[in-house]
């Protein structure tokens, strides 16, 4: 799960050598913590929050196909 997003959003940014993803693994479920530099935070949130939730669909829809559950979110 965390290459994926890697890969997403070092597709989507314009410094990708900036992101980075942390993955906190818990009892029942796993948490992605992405970062990225500061003025690539609105690329990856998009207008309305639109890229972080497909995004968030996509990271849920390949952690339902593990029996996994996973989540995502933007850390400063």
């Amino acid at each position: 799960m965390k290459e994926l997003i890697m890969y997403i959003a070092k597709s989507l940014v314009d410094n990708p050598d900036q992101v980075d993803v942390n993955e906190v693994i818990g009892e029942k479920s796993t948490i992605l913590e992405l970062k990225v530099a500061a003025g690539d935070r609105g690329k990856i949130i998009g207008k309305e929050g639109r890229i972080i939730k497909a995004i968030r669909i996509i990271l849920n829809s390949a952690s339902a196909k593990l029996d996994k559950r996973t989540s995502l979110e933007i850390v400063e």
